[in-house]
C-alpha cells in the first residue's frame, strides 16, 4: 500500500477517522513501528488520502465536505482482526462498508483526489499500526494477534471525520466534520 501520512515533499491533506479507542491496545507498537506516529499521526482509519494541497482548502471545499460526511451516520464498529500488506501490519475495522461508503461519497463529490491516488483498486479500510519494514510488520502482527485474543476486540464508534494537513512536516487538525447522529436503536 502506498503510504500517504508519511513524510511527503509537498504538503498534502487527509480526511481521517481519529480511534481513540485504540489507542491503548496499539499506541506503544505504533511509536515503535509507524514511522507517521512521530509526525503527530493518531491512531486512525484512513478515508482519503493523499486529498488536495492545504492551500487549496477554501471555506466552499469545506462546506462540500461537510454536506457530504454530514449525510452518512455516525456508526459502530470492532477491530478484532490483523491484516498485512506488504511491510504494513493493520488492525481490520468490522464492519467494514461504512468505511468504504465514507471513501466513496468523498471520491464522488471530488473525483479529482481517488483514494491513493488511484494505486489501488480496491478500498481496504484499515489501521496501521506498523509500516515500512516486513519484518517489523511480523513482529507487530504477533503482538498484536496476541493483544486481540487476550483482551478480545476493539470497540468504537465513528461520529466525526478529521481534515489534516502536514505543510509544516507535523501533522495537525484542519478542521472537523459531524457525522449525522445514528437513530436510537
Amino acid at each position: 500500500m502506498t503510504r500517504p501520512l508519511s513524510a511527503t515533499p509537498n504538503p498534502i491533506t487527509a480526511l481521517v477517522a481519529r480511534v481513540p479507542e485504540a489507542e491503548p491496545w496499539v499506541g506503544t507498537l505504533r511509536e515503535r513501528f509507524d514511522p507517521s506516529t512521530r509526525m503527530g499521526v493518531p491512531a486512525h482509519i484512513t478515508v482519503l488520502a493523499p486529498f488536495m494541497p492545504p492551500d487549496r482548502v477554501t471555506a466552499d471545499v469545506l462546506r462540500r465536505i461537510g454536506r457530504v460526511l454530514g449525510a452518512l451516520p455516525s456508526f459502530s464498529f470492532e477491530l478484532r482482526k490483523v491484516g498485512r500488506f506488504a511491510a504494513t501490519a493493520y488492525l481490520a475495522p468490522e464492519p467494514a462498508t461504512p468505511f468504504v461508503s465514507l471513501t466513496r461519497a468523498i471520491e464522488a463529490e471530488f473525483p479529482e483526489y481517488p483514494s491513493y491516488g488511484g494505486a489501488h483498486k480496491e478500498i481496504v479500510p484499515h489501521l496501521t499500526v506498523a509500516d515500512g519494514d516486513a519484518a517489523q510488520a511480523d513482529i507487530a502482527a504477533d503482538r498484536l494477534a496476541h493483544v486481540l485474543h487476550s483482551d478480545g476486540p476493539i470497540y468504537a464508534t465513528c461520529h466525526s471525520i478529521v481534515l489534516i494537513e502536514n505543510s509544516s512536516g507535523y501533522w495537525k487538525d484542519m478542521h472537523l466534520f459531524a457525522l449525522r447522529s445514528a437513530p436510537a436503536s
